[in-house]
């Protein structure tokens, strides 16, 4: 089957998907890219579709005969401007799949002994929660927590975090819920603020812990702060007055990796 068609039923109804409130309507979600989509697959994440460009690069086209093995999977010939509709880039990739949103619970999650848990709370920016993501899975996290802010299934957080939504357990959840998860597997919570006494580096993050990080304009609320087992700050030298997010989640994530020796 070929669709030419922006306008094209399907393809409004897909598109659409690019919204959270529709998101949350269907239980469906949109993976642009063949990275994305094989990480995806490989997470036994469950695709519903694919549409595929009709000029294909060489890592598209090797996800795409995999695809083509899949005999329970519809793949459909789109045009480009089809994959134009579906798209959050500046420049639309050749494949796009639409997927069932996972459905997960924190209640039933039990992190491992000395379990790293990043918790980002309040995010807005897709594009940092997907980097966040990515830091985050390459640094061992046993699990994020996306505590208000962004949707985790947004697009250009799938698209930032190049797939690692899909290996990493991530959760979306309401502030008492985190509180109470945290409590009920005694996990001490650290939180960034730049009012903080101890760098990151002092602190001792060998153990199980929960590094909470807020939006870089404001940080995190007087309630984080005072449910903090202990505080740290990332110091800063020159006249910039914050970092971005994402930089902060890297450089506590990988001072916790380097203190468990990388393990």
């Amino acid at each position: 089957m070929r669709i030419t068609s922006p306008a094209n039923p399907r393809i409004k109804a897909a598109a659409a998907l690019k919204e959270r409130r529709e998101r949350e309507k269907t239980g469906l979600f949109l993976i642009e890219g063949a990275r994305e989509i094989a990480r995806a697959l490989q997470a036994g994440i469950g695709l519903v579709e694919v549409y595929r460009g009709e000029n294909l690069n060489p890592e598209e086209a090797r996800v795409a005969a995999g695809l083509d093995r899949l005999p329970w999977l519809p793949i459909l010939l789109a045009s480009e401007a089809v994959l134009k509709k579906l798209s959050n880039r500046e420049n639309p990739a050749g494949l796009v799949a639409l997927a069932r949103i996972p459905r997960t619970s924190l209640s039933s999650h039990t992190p491992p002994k000395n379990a790293l848990v990043l918790l980002a709370v309040g995010i807005e920016k897709p594009g940092n929660l997907g980097a966040i993501l990515r830091s985050a899975e390459a640094a061992g996290a046993s699990a994020v927590l996306a505590v208000g802010g962004t949707d985790l299934y947004s697009p250009q957080v799938v698209h930032n975090s190049t797939g690692a939504i899909f290996s990493l357990p991530c959760f979306s959840v309401g502030e008492e819920e985190a509180w109470g998860w945290l409590e009920r597997h005694q996990i001490p919570l650290v939180a960034t603020t730049p009012q903080a006494e101890k760098t990151y580096w002092e602190a001792n993050l060998r153990g199980a812990v929960a590094l909470a990080l807020g939006p870089e304009h404001q940080g995190l609320g007087p309630a984080w702060l005072a449910r903090a087992t202990s505080r740290v700050r990332v110091p800063m030298w020159g006249q910039a007055d914050s970092l971005n997010v994402s930089v902060t989640a890297a450089l506590v994530l990988y001072e916790a990796a380097r203190q468990r020796s990388f393990r």
